[in-house]
Order: C-alpha cells, then structure tokens, then sequence
C-alpha cells in the first residue's frame, strides 16, 4: 500500500509539473492516507485538466476538500486514535501478605520523596538515622511519612516523621500561625517535607513542605476551537434516575435543540468523559432494593448502554467505574468488567480505563495534547470527614477544595483508611506522578470546576435525585449539570439540562 501511495503522488506532482505549478514535500506530507491520494487523483482527472486554460486548481484546496470527505467511521476512527492511555491499571493476581503492605508504603514513599526532593529546601535532606550525626541546633531538612500527630498540652502540634531509617519528632510551634494553621491540616501516612532546628528530642520545624504541583506550570491550549465535557454518576436502574434530564442532554449533543451558540458546542465536542457510577448496582448500600427500578445489574449496564448509544459515534466516550459499579470497590479498580457490562464494551467508541487512570487527548505533530487525570473521588468522604478546614469552608459543596488537597499531596488517598486499597508491591497507582492538565472526578453528585496552579479541576454532576441515604448524611446533590472545556481557550461552562 504505502508503494501505491507514491506512485499515485508521483502521478500528481507530474499532472502539475506539465502546467508549470511546483508542489512543496510539505503539501505532499499532508497527503498521508491511500484513499485520499486517490480521491484527489480522481478530482483531477474530472477537471479535464489536459484542457486549456488550467485554471482554478490549487493543491491545498484539493486536501481539503478530500479531507471533509471522511466517512464517519473514519472520523470515530480517527478521534478514538486521539486518546492515548497514559496509565491505565492492570492487575496482576496474587495472594497478598503483610509484606506487600510494607513494599506499598515503601514503594509511596520513594515516589513522592522523589518529587520532594526537586524543591529547593529540600536539596540537602538527611536521613532520620544521620541525624545523631547533627550538632544541637543546626538547621537539617528531613522528608518522612507521617506516622503520628497529636496536639501537646501547651497546644503545640507534634509530628512524628518516618522514613526507612527510623522515626523523628517534628513540633510545629502554635506561636508560628500560619505555619501552624498549615499544619493542621496534614493527614496520617502522607509524605511531607520538613526544614527546621535540631535538637536532642525533636526538631523544631520551620517551614513544612508539600510536594505539591509546580507553580511554573504551562497553561495547554490547543491549536484549533474542540470541547470536552464531563459526565459522572448517572446511577441508570435507579428509581431515582433523570431519564427526561438526560434525554435533553441526547437530543443536545445531536444538535437539535439549543441556541446557536450551544449547537455549535455541540457540534464541536471532541471527548466525552464518565468518571464512574454508570449504573446504581444492587446491594451498594442498606436496603438500596427499595429505590431501584431495575433491580438486575446486567439489565442495568444494558439500558445504560442504549442510552449511551444515542450520543454521537464520532465521539470517543472515556469511561472509568466507581463505587457503585459491578466490581471490587478496593483502589484502584480494574476497567468495567466484561462479564457484566458487555453491552458497554461493544459500543464502537467506548474506550474503557481503570479507576484512576491517566489518559491524552487532542494530541498531534504539532502539539503534545492534554493529560486528564480520571479518579471517581471515593476518598473524599474521609478528608471531608477529617479535615476541618474542608469542612469549614464547605465540605461537600466544594469538591475543588478537596481536589486541590489532594494534587497538594501529590496522592489521591494518602491516608491508610481513606479508601479501600490493594497493596501493589511495585509502585503505589494513588499516587499523581505526572502533574495533569485536567482532574477530573465524580462521586459526590455536586458539580465544581476550578483552576489550580494551571491545572483544571473538574468535578462532575450526577444524574439522579436525591436518595433517602443522602438525606440522611446531609448531601444535597446538582444532578443534570455539565462542565465542559474550550479547549483552545481553557474556558469552562456549565450547562444545566435539569430543574
């Protein structure tokens, strides 16, 4: 095939050549498929080109028009070869044993003192066993998991740091407020940094440092007008669905209703994500069978599939599960499994990634396109739970906060409790290794988007009404609301197709 194709180029570039008109190795470079040659062969052969005067004909306007020939399929096609999985988690099965545990915390710990130890007040660390080697009230820097943290009785904070060689106290002094409001906010078995004063029983700590993301990151754009828009938790064969919402939403992305400038959106959408929860399951949560309308889970990956099928083929959808979808709930989950949602797999343009998962969208020759970070947010329960100062400036209603916590933390469950886990012994998948240019995440069916140091912080909305368990731990859900990105301009909107 690729010898057909430069024969056939050759045949065109001649077809010019005899009318005086020399083609640039550029404008052959754009002719990259067998099929398009010949249709711009075809194209000039029907130009009587033999005829005088040759007038009209321009190389560039024949790719064009050859390229807005693509078939449909082509363009599903060439769209789901936009998306490149990053990371994507694939187990591997095995018996586990207390080691794995340890190799885990190890494996965490290495990762994120790896990224520690690019800050600048962290160039010159020691290890915890070094430390005796250190005279009374020199100034050292150490990197450890926390192990412990309590406040004294003179209501100072005190830390225990660890790390492979040993355990250290650190004391956060409460006459240091703004070091000491920081402080508080850290959580058991995250990695941190510390700079401060040795002293025989502890270290004084003057300044904490988190791994963090850094603030010189590039704000991405892309070259050319595409949108891509979020979708989470549609909870399909509950009683509780939005079947009316969501059909706004299919009859939206087909084009048929909205003003013009919400068709052209529509139009223009590139990638659809779902961040988990496609379906409600069956037995999730106490007497969850009272609130279903579909109470068999192949049934309910089934009508979610029909749905589904009415968006747009030409539009890959990046699917990750959650917790209420029919798999173990333990992190990170494994793609949507086969056996119960095969309907979802034969869809041509699902693109299936575990939970969490690290894909690239919209890349191509000229530009490196956009990392997107999917993680359903089953962890956000805990730190809403734990940490005050999430809890006081909105909790639940403000998933950016908690979002930005965890990019702060470089992990997306630091603490051992926070989620249900299994131990990988060769690298931790929780923690953000690679800084994204979207995160994106789901689970507590409120929507909020944000911009943190350059990175877009997505949570999306759900698709389903209140349920008598969020009632009674006080969730009050956004259903039927879309965030979706510009993403020549990084703008975000949010389109409501509810109430």
């Amino acid at each position: 095939m690729q010898q057909e194709l430069i024969k056939k180029k050759r045949e065109i570039v001649d077809i010019f050549l005899k009318k005086g008109v020399l083609i640039s190795s550029e404008q052959l470079n754009e002719i990259s498929e067998y099929e398009q040659v010949s249709k711009i062969f075809n194209l000039l052969e029907s130009k009587q080109i033999d005829e005088e005067p040759f007038v009209g004909l321009d190389l560039n306007k024949l790719i064009d028009e050859t390229k807005t020939q693509k078939t449909d399929a082509t363009k599903e096609e060439q769209q789901k070869n936009k998306v490149k999985i990053i990371h994507s988690y694939k187990e591997e099965p095995k018996k586990r044993d207390p080691q794995d545990f340890v190799d885990y915390f190890n494996n965490r710990y290495k990762a994120i003192e790896k990224i520690l130890k690019q800050r600048q007040e962290l160039k010159n660390t020691v290890s915890v066993s070094k430390i005796t080697n250190k005279k009374e009230r020199e100034n050292l820097a150490i990197i450890g998991i926390v192990s412990d943290k309590q406040i004294t009785k003179n209501g100072n904070l005190l830390l225990v740091l660890e790390d492979p060689t040993g355990k250290r106290r650190v004391l956060v002094n409460k006459n240091k407020p703004s070091l000491f409001n920081d402080a508080k906010d850290i959580v058991l078995d995250e990695v941190i940094g510390v700079v401060g004063v040795n002293t025989e029983a502890m270290i004084f700590a003057n300044n904490i440092v988190w791994p963090d993301i850094p603030t010189n990151k590039e704000l991405k754009k892309s070259e050319q007008e595409s949108y891509a828009l979020f979708l989470s938790d549609l909870h399909v064969g509950s009683s509780r669905f939005l079947p009316d919402d969501f059909e706004k939403f299919i009859r939206w992305i087909n084009g048929d209703i909205g003003n013009e400038q919400q068709r052209h959106i529509a139009n223009n959408v590139g990638h659809i994500f779902i961040a988990g929860d496609l379906v409600d399951g069956c037995g999730i949560y106490p007497e969850q069978d009272k609130e279903l309308i579909t109470k068999d889970i192949y049934q309910q990956y089934k009508e979610c599939a029909e749905l589904l099928k009415q968006i747009p083929q030409h539009i890959p959808l990046i699917i990750c599960p959650g917790n209420h979808d029919a798999l173990r709930i333990s992190e990170p989950q494994p793609l949507l499994s086969k056996d119960f949602a095969k309907p979802l797999h034969e869809l041509n343009n699902t693109i299936m990634v575990s939970n969490p998962s690290l894909v690239n969208i919209d890349s191509s020759s000229r530009f490196i396109g956009f990392d997107v970070l999917m993680y359903h947010g089953y962890s956000f329960d805990y730190f809403v739970a734990e940490v005050e100062s999430l809890r006081s400036q909105g909790g639940y209603d403000r998933a950016d906060l908690i979002m930005k916590f965890l990019l702060k933390r470089r992990h997306l469950a630091p603490t051992h409790l926070s989620t249900l886990y299994i131990p990988d012994t060769k690298k931790d998948p929780l923690v953000i290794e690679n800084v994204p240019d979207f995160f994106l995440s789901g689970h507590i069916h409120k929507t909020a988007t944000a911009n943190y140091r350059n990175t877009t912080l997505i949570c999306g909305s759900c698709w389903q009404s209140k349920t008598i368990f969020q009632e009674k731990v006080g969730h009050n859900p956004e259903p039927s609301r879309v965030p979706i990105v510009n993403l020549q301009t990084r703008d975000v909107k949010i389109l409501k197709f509810g109430q």
